[in-house]
């Protein structure tokens, strides 16, 4: 199973004030998802508006992001990769965002909201 995850809404789903510094809260993220992955056995991409700056690099999941960094540029990038995936229903999609939903039950992948995944790779 693939896992394509819309950062900034799982970052979003805890008030710890993320906003006051972006970086820190993408780093602890994909640090999160890397123990998970790891611990799981499961194929991640983590995809950001964005390129952090400085880049995040990682050994055991995908840090992508969006082209062009503006408004629901991660919605538009994980559906483009949805739709170029060899077997978009092997896909499981993280995202809070119900257009980016809906755009994912059409190419039939399977979606969890943030929140839940969340609580799942802290767990």
């Amino acid at each position: 199973m693939h896992w394509l995850i819309d950062g900034m809404n799982v970052i979003g789903t805890r008030p710890d004030q993320w906003w006051r510094d972006r970086h820190a809260a993408m780093v602890r993220l994909v640090d999160m998802l890397e123990r998970w992955a790891i611990a799981e056995n499961e194929d991640v991409t983590v995809v950001f508006e964005q390129p952090p700056r400085p880049p995040i690099r990682s050994t055991v999941i995908e840090v992508a992001h969006a082209p062009r960094a503006r408004a629901n540029a991660a919605d538009d990038e994980i559906v483009r990769r949805l739709k170029e995936a060899p077997n978009p229903a092997a896909t499981w999609v993280v995202t809070s965002d119900l257009w980016l939903t809906e755009q994912a039950h059409a190419l039939g992948a399977a979606v969890q909201p943030a929140a839940s995944f969340r609580d799942r790779i802290e767990g």
